[in-house]
């Protein structure tokens, strides 16, 4: 097979595969390879409306890099939301996520019932990204029992505003935040948090 048209189908294989992705961010980024892939095979042939069409594309794409990158630690970009631990929205959002959720945190119950539970939505615009909930496990320890990204924003941690919002905490008394433990893949290094055990602990600042 010629180079050429090898290039040609690495960027045509690039480009089905881009759109196969749950991410946003990596989406943007494989959709980016595609484009330019298919601007080398296009401009060698010779074929300037692809050119022009995927080149267009691949500077939508980085700007969406661009933009997602810079909005990734903004709290200015997302709305941490509390609502009720019984919330009917809330219960929606845990149900039509249940399979991922025990995914990354096997054998998670919610019991919104129970005393001392509290509830955050992490919103991006109109869209719900994150669910962090959270348990009062007595002497001013914040337990959480569930820290969830949609698959959309998996590269990023939305739950993070949640902890960057210490009044959230402080006004309950609590000044310390404890990560549930046996989580799948966790961020918690990244955001300033002690690894203890299986979990991780942060100080209300």
């Amino acid at each position: 097979m010629p180079w050429l048209e090898a290039l040609g189908w690495i960027g045509a294989v690039l480009a089905v595969y881009s759109v196969l992705q749950n991410r946003l961010l990596w989406f943007r980024v494989a959709h980016v390879v595609a484009c330019l892939v298919l601007v080398l095979y296009s401009a060698s042939l010779h074929i300037w409306p692809i050119v022009l069409l995927t080149g267009a594309l691949a500077v939508v794409d980085l700007w969406f890099v661009v933009r997602l990158l810079r909005e990734r630690h903004d709290s200015q970009a997302f709305t941490v939301l509390e609502v009720g631990p019984l919330d009917e929205y809330l219960r929606h959002i845990l149900r039509i996520h249940s399979v991922d959720i025990e995914q990354f945190q096997p054998g998670f119950v919610w019991d919104g019932a129970a005393p001392g539970h509290s509830a955050y939505l992490v919103l991006r615009d109109e869209e719900t990204v994150g669910v962090v909930l959270v348990r009062d496990a007595g002497e001013g320890v914040a337990q959480v029992e569930l820290d969830y990204v949609t698959p959309r924003y998996r590269d990023f941690a939305p739950g993070e505003f949640v902890y960057r919002r210490s009044g959230l905490f402080r006004s309950r008394g609590f000044h310390t935040v404890v990560t549930p433990p046996g989580m799948v893949e966790p961020y918690y290094d990244r955001l300033g948090f002690e690894r203890r055990g299986e979990s991780y602990v942060i100080p209300v600042r």
